[in-house]
């Protein structure tokens, strides 16, 4: 993890902040949590959000408001969305490592080529 990924999860906003921010009712954030939309950080009886949960807020509500997505099809999707993530890194990690491998072999072919001549 980065240090602009562990920005993005510092827990800063209160619930108070969020809704104005998005334009919601503390109650809905707090039907999101309990339906496991999101996690926000609790303190005692204080719910912290961060950048990354206002993303994910901001899509949840993107989702159920223009498209009309009901809360079960939002849970799908985040899901879905989730898992294209991981994939995505795990590709990503595969990538690198066989770009180390064809690197590798190209070094060792360059320095046999060499040492035979």
């Amino acid at each position: 993890m980065n240090k602009h990924e562990k920005d993005r999860t510092k827990p800063i906003y209160l619930i108070s902040v969020v809704c104005d921010m998005l334009g919601v009712h503390p109650q809905t954030l707090r039907l999101y949590e309990k339906e496991g939309l999101i996690h926000p950080l609790r303190r005692r009886t204080q719910r912290l959000y961060s950048e990354s949960d206002l993303e994910r807020l901001t899509l949840i509500l993107q989702l159920t408001r223009e498209l009309g997505v009901n809360k079960a099809g939002v849970d799908i999707i985040l899901r879905m969305r989730r898992r294209m993530e991981v994939m995505q890194n795990e590709m990503e990690e595969m990538m690198q490592l066989f770009e180390d491998d064809v690197r590798a072999d190209f070094k060792e072919r360059l320095r046999k080529a060499f040492k035979e001549d």
